[in-house]
């Protein structure tokens, strides 16, 4: 305080509040170890965790209103669930129980990091935004009741484990939960029992899929990332090579979600040790073998560049490399060598060591089409939020054309209108600029919408 570095805890708590001020603090660092503690990370917390958590509840409680879900309904059968809710919930048991260990282990840090990578990384960017859909169809069936207990579980169960961290905000959450949604009068989460983890619910295969298909797809938005193609622009082919019957089995069964996800139509699995579509090129990194072989690195370097492919996708795959120097035994690791896909015409590569992916980036003309598409979705949809439209109101909706968007919209017209409930579109020759609201649709492509509400 002396030196006038101090840091005001009551005008750092007005600013950003006590919980995420708490949060940042337990999970920088051990509350044992120094912190270096910055006013960003704890707007960057507030943002990304408790702003994720917020949204996550305003989407659930959104249509939970509109459906008049009050959980109330007979619980659909775990074994009864679509595999979406099985993961999630599969994670979330896991998740229980690693965050019960750390608090009896008087390790809070670990347990808020836990919670905070499940919130953002699996509940909101990957469940939440995969089941979308299954909020907003009309019809109030298994499935839909599925995903809004499954949802609710989930942030009850995270209202739960998070309270001893940030007591205010999952006190709010429960309550909210509670009484807004299930019309139960209840007192404080500090009162509710801490959950028990069903370790009939965990289901490791499960999950080692559906990590499969997140890294799969993290890996393709980053080479549509890299030659600037928007992920609503569809394109037709993705290729995977593989080489056990359990690695094909586990594409295939994540196939669906992998497509819809990174917006491609196809996957196409093709064998490793025979399929020349893919060449891998491997060379030594020096800065690893040296300090760990020494005067040997250099018969290890022959060794590694003369692999052949075969040897190199048995080298990814098993993550180490077995070979004789001198009568002695060596083991390399991955780190030990640098892997990358050669370039093909048409094509991006890219692997994560174990998995390699190969995206056809050929844009055809009716691909072409579906993206302009989708894109003057994305417009429509926020021009009707903005209108202050409900969810469920139907719509007319007029364009004015353009001859780079009019075979796009009437080719898919039908589903235009199945995703913006827009029960009539029209392509008109000119809209009044006063009625209509200026877009942009694709590249240098400029028109004018109108929406009315149907009657």
């Amino acid at each position: 305080k002396r030196l006038g570095n101090a840091v005001d805890p009551f005008s750092t708590i007005e600013e950003h509040g006590s919980d995420p001020l708490r949060w940042y603090m337990i999970t920088n660092a051990s509350p044992w170890e120094n912190i270096k503690f910055d006013p960003a990370g704890i707007g960057e917390v507030k943002r990304k965790f408790f702003g994720t958590l917020y949204n996550t509840y305003s989407f659930f409680a959104l249509y939970a209103n509109i459906d008049g879900f009050s959980n109330k309904d007979a619980e659909i059968p775990f074994n009864e669930r679509p595999e979406m809710d099985r993961w999630v919930l599969s994670l979330l048991n896991s998740l229980t129980k690693e965050v019960q260990k750390h608090y009896e282990n008087y390790d809070p840090t670990r347990a808020g990091r836990a919670i905070q990578n499940f919130v953002i990384d699996n509940l909101s960017n990957w469940y939440v935004r995969l089941s979308r859909k299954r909020y907003w169809v009309g019809e109030y069936t298994n499935d839909k009741i599925s995903a809004y207990q499954t949802l609710y579980t989930c942030l009850e169960t995270i209202a739960l484990i998070s309270a001893p961290i940030a007591p205010f905000y999952m006190d709010r959450l429960y309550r909210d939960l509670k009484k807004g949604i299930s019309g139960e009068d209840v007192a404080s989460v500090h009162l509710a029992t801490f959950p028990d983890f069903n370790e009939q619910y965990i289901d490791s295969e499960l999950e080692t899929r559906m990590d499969l298909a997140q890294r799969i797809s993290s890996m393709i938005l980053g080479l549509r990332r890299k030659v600037n193609i928007k992920v609503r622009q569809p394109l037709n082919l993705i290729k995977i090579p593989i080489r056990t019957k359990q690695e094909e089995d586990r594409f295939r069964a994540i196939e669906t979600i992998v497509t819809t996800e990174v917006n491609v139509k196809s996957i196409e699995l093709i064998d490793a040790d025979t399929d020349t579509t893919i060449v891998k090129k491997i060379k030594p990194n020096f800065k690893a073998l040296g300090p760990k072989f020494g005067k040997m690195m250099k018969q290890i370097a022959a060794a590694i560049n003369g692999m052949d492919q075969e040897a190199i996708g048995e080298f990814e795959s098993e993550g180490e490399y077995k070979l004789n120097v001198d009568n002695q035994k060596l083991v390399l690791s991955l780190d030990d060598v640098e892997i990358a896909a050669e370039d093909i015409p048409g094509w991006l590569v890219a692997s994560d060591g174990k998995v390699t992916v190969a995206m056809d980036v050929t844009i055809t003309e009716e691909l072409r089409e579906e993206g302009i598409a989708r894109e003057l979705i994305n417009r429509i949809q926020n021009f009707r939020k903005e209108s202050g439209l409900d969810v469920t109101d139907k719509i007319v909706l007029s364009v004015q054309k353009h001859e780079a968007i009019n075979s796009a919209i009437e080719n898919f017209k039908q589903y235009i209108g199945s995703q913006t409930l827009a029960k009539e579109i029209n392509l008109l020759d000119k809209l009044e600029q006063n009625e209509a609201r200026y877009v942009e649709v694709g590249d240098d492509v400029e028109t004018y919408i109108k929406i009315e509400k149907a009657i």
